[in-house]
């Protein structure tokens, strides 16, 4: 049965599978049209950068940070992306980090050498705007989604710059956030007193990557030691749900988030623990969202993107261990909603699928999970 009209059930609803590489294509190109800028330096965003003149931090574990160069970012084509259709300012720092990573999401679909050179400019024009050292940032989350795509890129392209800037700002932020309270883990941020699933599972990745780029075995303790505190803490062994947070007196918000999901998926796959990931991609697929389809999250707010990166390591963990069966339905299900609910005058979808995607200002963090989405589900002309 040819591929475009295969049927899946999931959830109990039939859908036709059929979207298609062009379709992930245009999507992609979509986004680009709306949110991507080029400029150069006379042109671009005048604001201090975060960092750039603060007192690098060594960790304390013998991963050493590495001098990056402070000398001046070449000016030629950098870029960066709206906010939103308005243009009117640009993406936040985290928002924009995980845009970047989107676009290797693209890269690692069609090895396109585009996708890198938009990578590159992007990786620039974010150090003109907040250094190449990020400590003024207080989010240590913030800190470790940019490593997570700088040492994604570095891996994939071989440039030393990206790996050089990575490795620096994972030592400083794993210096301030690291502590034995609670039994290990990263604070969140600086000066609160929680420990949260968004930068515990992020800064496992980020530590795994970072030890397959260099080789040095003390970022694989890192990551390990990240994941085995996040699954000891955070985790429900019984369902695969994943707390966001622990506060300092041990109170949990138990709610889950689907970005969570993913990152401990990701982790848990990287670092052999498969029944783990199993279970929180299956408590993802089948207890959150309806109908089968992913949560919106909300399109002007930090939970925009999150069902992208959910899906972008939970179909990482799916390819790398043939769980082609369980879980390709559902993301196939959920990326034909996609395309099938943008808007066909400009192509953008905002992430609320089955329904239409609505007339006016778009943004672009919250329009970035549906371009994730079909990168990362296999398009139906791609199926063997």
């Amino acid at each position: 049965m040819p591929a475009v009209v295969c049927l899946a059930v999931i959830c109990g609803t039939t859908t036709a599978r059929a979207f298609t590489s062009a379709d992930a294509d245009t999507i992609f190109q979509a986004h680009a049209q709306a949110f991507y800028q080029v400029t150069n330096g006379s042109a671009f965003r005048k604001r201090r950068p975060q960092g750039e003149n603060a007192q690098n931090n060594q960790a304390a574990t013998n991963v050493q940070s590495e001098a990056v160069n402070t000398g001046p970012v070449a000016t030629n084509d950098l870029a960066y992306y709206w906010k939103s259709t308005a243009k009117n300012r640009p993406a936040d720092f985290w928002t924009e980090a995980e845009m970047l990573e989107m676009v290797l999401d693209t890269y690692e679909r069609t090895k396109d050498a585009q996708q890198l050179t938009m990578f590159t400019n992007l990786f620039h024009g974010f150090l003109v705007e907040h250094g190449r050292t990020w400590a003024n940032n207080p989010y240590n989350d913030d800190i470790m989604w940019m490593v997570i795509a700088c040492t994604r890129a570095h891996l994939l392209s071989g440039n030393p710059e990206f790996l050089a800037v990575a490795k620096t700002n994972f030592a400083l932020c794993y210096a301030r956030a690291a502590s034995t309270n609670l039994g290990g883990g990263l604070w969140w941020k600086v000066g609160e007193r929680t420990k949260n699933a968004c930068v515990n599972g992020p800064g496992a990745i980020a530590a795994f990557l970072l030890g397959k780029a260099t080789g040095n075995n003390t970022y694989f303790t890192i990551s390990t030691n990240l994941f085995l505190w996040e699954r000891a803490t955070l985790f429900d062994a019984t369902t695969g749900k994943i707390s966001d947070s622990i506060r300092d007196d041990g109170r949990i918000a138990d709610f889950a988030l689907t970005y969570n999901q993913g990152t401990f998926v990701g982790a848990a796959n990287f670092l052999g623990y498969t029944n783990e990931a199993r279970l929180a991609s299956l408590y993802t697929m089948n207890r959150m969202g309806r109908d089968g389809y992913l949560p919106g999250g909300g399109e002007n707010g930090d939970g925009g993107g999150f069902a992208g990166i959910g899906v972008r390591w939970i179909a990482r963990y799916m390819k790398d261990r043939g769980e082609e069966a369980t879980f390709l339905p559902w993301l196939q299900k959920n990326a034909e909603a996609a395309w099938q609910a943008r808007r066909t005058s400009d192509n953008l979808c905002n992430g609320f699928w089955p329904k239409r995607t609505p007339p006016g200002e778009r943004f672009s963090w919250g329009c970035s999970t549906a371009v994730v989405l079909l990168q990362v589900a296999r398009p139906t002309d791609n199926l063997k």
